[in-house]
């Protein structure tokens, strides 16, 4: 059975505001969503809500402790989970949310000994961020 869509509250129909913001899709369907515990997700939301066009904001600890109902280290482990996971960078006092992109691939790496081309060896350099 296929179900039809319709608007239930046509009064209260979202409209575009003027500073518009978004949530990836990609957040649920690449499964990053999965891969973060509440805590990270609210600030997760938080800081799409609040972001620039280029993804930039810079609320204070404190400020983020506080709407977000957490302590310290509370903050803390969810703004390393979300740093982990790819989905934001963090430099004092600059949050940016990144473009959210494919998970790293889960092909197991060549035993020693094994050729890799040189597009293999790039790529594995780049995923570990320029470190050979």
């Amino acid at each position: 059975m296929q179900i039809k869509k319709r608007v239930l509250c046509p009064e209260r129909l979202r409209q575009v505001p003027t500073q518009f913001s978004w949530i990836d899709q990609s957040l649920v369907r690449q499964h990053y969503i999965s891969r973060c515990d509440h805590r990270a997700l609210a600030l997760y939301l938080v800081l799409v809500t609040v972001s620039d066009s280029q993804g930039l904001s810079y609320y204070s600890d404190h400020s983020l402790e506080r709407m977000l109902r957490i302590d310290q280290s509370g903050l803390i482990q969810a703004r390393q989970q979300l740093c982990q996971q790819g989905l934001i960078a963090y430099e004092k006092p600059l949050y940016q949310v990144l473009c959210l992109q494919p998970p790293p691939s889960t092909a197991p790496s060549p035993r020693a000994g094994q050729t890799l081309s040189i597009k293999e060896v790039l790529h594995q350099v780049l995923q570990k961020g320029g470190q050979p």
